[in-house]
């Protein structure tokens, strides 16, 4: 069983209302990337596998990280985010509950649709929880019993669900997990025993300088 290092990819267009339209990188979110990979190559860290999901905020942080120093990118849609916006949406049409408007809002919203997603109140959507659960959990098994140490670009959402299923969290602490998920903040696997146990979380070294602090963003 091997290593696996889980990055968040970086700051997306945070003002979307939609999938589509959150799905690219910000001026900023490119040189948070940019910045971890230079931090990476400055302190000698190396992987020898690279995975990104297919979405275009996955592919593009991993290309200003600049990934293929290490080894060349393997795109796999399991490690794609939770389709967060149709969920809420769906939710909004189907319970009343309002779209969030702010960080605020926020916090309180993202447990709400995973309750009510993992409680099958949400009609329609792509795929359920357990199927989301389901997916992580594979894709997870995989990576980890390839060979050499491995580097996931993803999406805060599954970085949660991957320590859920890593720790066996509850719904409740997985949801206040996801929270707190900086972009390019850095999270670690480790094999314990016949298991992945969770050894870092939410790192940002690359950003902890005070001139980069300002760059320390959740959405």
């Amino acid at each position: 069983m091997s290593q696996i290092t889980l990055v968040r990819h970086g700051q997306a267009n945070s003002g979307a209302q939609d999938e589509a339209g959150y799905d690219a990188l910000s001026g900023l979110g490119a040189r948070q990337a940019a910045w971890l990979g230079d931090y990476w190559e400055r302190i000698g860290e190396r992987f020898d596998r690279v995975y990104t999901g297919t979405l275009n905020r996955h592919r593009e942080t991993a290309a200003a990280m600049d990934t293929s120093r290490w080894a060349d990118p393997v795109a796999d849609p399991r490690l794609n985010e939770v389709a967060y916006f149709d969920l809420s949406n769906r939710m909004h049409a189907q319970l009343g509950i309002p779209l969030p408007t702010c960080r605020e809002e926020f916090i309180e919203h993202l447990p709400l649709v995973f309750t009510s997603w993992q409680d099958g109140k949400i009609e329609g959507a792509s795929e359920s929880f357990h199927e989301f659960q389901g997916r992580i959990d594979e894709v997870l098994t995989e990576i980890a019993e390839g060979d050499g140490r491995a580097l996931v670009v993803t999406s805060g959402g599954l970085i949660a669900m991957a320590i859920r299923v890593a720790m066996g969290l509850e719904l409740g602490a997985f949801a206040r997990l996801a929270l707190p998920i900086m972009n390019t903040s850095v999270h670690q696997l480790h094999p314990v025993g016949s298991g992945l146990t969770l050894t870092q979380f939410n790192a940002v070294p690359h950003l902890a300088d005070p001139d980069r602090q300002h760059a320390q963003t959740y959405l």
